[in-house]
């Protein structure tokens, strides 16, 4: 069964995504939240396996409410889908920065919906090639300093091969076939260096590899 909170401060939305889910026989709503503060009580007292958080909320909003969970130890097994109406490209950036696994716009079809719930459970990422490509050209002009830090001396050349896939947005299918593997080879290789970089799930990987300066952000933009 996954465990899911609803963040928004709107009770129909709510409401709206509560009666999806739990048409599901998988998924169950275990609590609600109207700010990101509730978001955060909510969490500590429930530990869900995913929040689908809204963007902007009275008081704390979804990204700083984000952003608490994912330092929160306690919570490191939570994973934050953000809810937005607005154009993805202000919030992709930060919202990764935060700890987000994942981004869905309020007014996706239900099926999409549930899947990004199972996605997000499973612990992987949920961005699009075409989000990809927006986050690339935002790190392009964000980074300015690279820092590789010692972490990354712990991996493999080949996981290095994977890490720098997973930054261009090629899924573990994708990554397989590239790199002439099995799916399943490919999946073991995302889990260790997840392991080794103590990172919460692939979006937390894109991240590391662009400020590590693994990825060179115009390079794959074809800059």
């Amino acid at each position: 069964m996954i465990r899911v909170v609803l963040a928004d401060d709107q009770r129909l939305v709510r409401a709206g995504f509560r009666s999806i889910l739990e048409d599901e026989d998988d998924l169950r709503v275990v609590g609600e939240a109207g700010d990101g503060e509730e978001a955060l009580r909510v969490c500590r007292e429930t530990r869900p396996d995913v929040v689908l958080m809204d963007v902007r909320m009275p008081g704390t909003d979804g990204l700083e409410a984000t952003g608490r969970i994912g330092a929160d130890r306690e919570l490191s097994a939570v994973r934050v889908v953000i809810l937005t109406t607005f154009d993805l490209d202000d919030y992709v950036y930060a919202a990764l920065r935060s700890g987000a696994s994942g981004f869905l716009v309020k007014d996706t079809e239900p099926e999409e919906l549930v899947q990004a719930v199972r996605v997000a459970a499973r612990g992987d990422a949920l961005i699009s090639p075409h989000i990809t490509r927006r986050l690339i050209a935002e790190f392009a002009t964000r980074v300015r300093a690279p820092e590789p830090g010692p972490r990354l001396r712990s991996l493999t050349e080949r996981e290095r091969e994977v890490m720098r896939l997973v930054a261009a947005g090629r899924s573990n299918d994708e990554i397989a076939r590239e790199l002439v593997l099995s799916p399943a080879t490919a999946k073991t290789h995302v889990s260790r260096i997840m392991t080794k970089l103590d990172v919460r799930d692939r979006s937390q990987l894109v991240v590391l590899a662009y400020e590590s300066g693994m990825v060179n952000p115009r390079w794959l933009s074809g800059g």
